[in-house]
């Protein structure tokens, strides 16, 4: 799911929405492994473009029902 999430994210990184929706996506199929993972991975590689979602979505505190 990792691998399958990074090839998303790297295909709409140019639209700010669908990258956040998909950002959303990744966090509530992941396990906690992947998670981390995933956090480093977006952080090194978009954060230049779109600090604002990862702050907003990685760092915040929501419950995934």
């Amino acid at each position: 799911m990792l691998e399958h999430q990074k090839i998303v994210l790297n295909g709409v990184q140019n639209n700010k929405q669908l990258f956040r929706k998909e950002l959303i996506k990744s966090l509530a199929w992941m396990n906690p492994e992947e998670l981390t993972k995933l956090r480093l991975w977006v952080r090194d590689k978009f954060y230049h473009k779109h600090s604002d979602v990862i702050n907003e979505i990685l760092y915040a505190k929501y419950e995934y029902v």
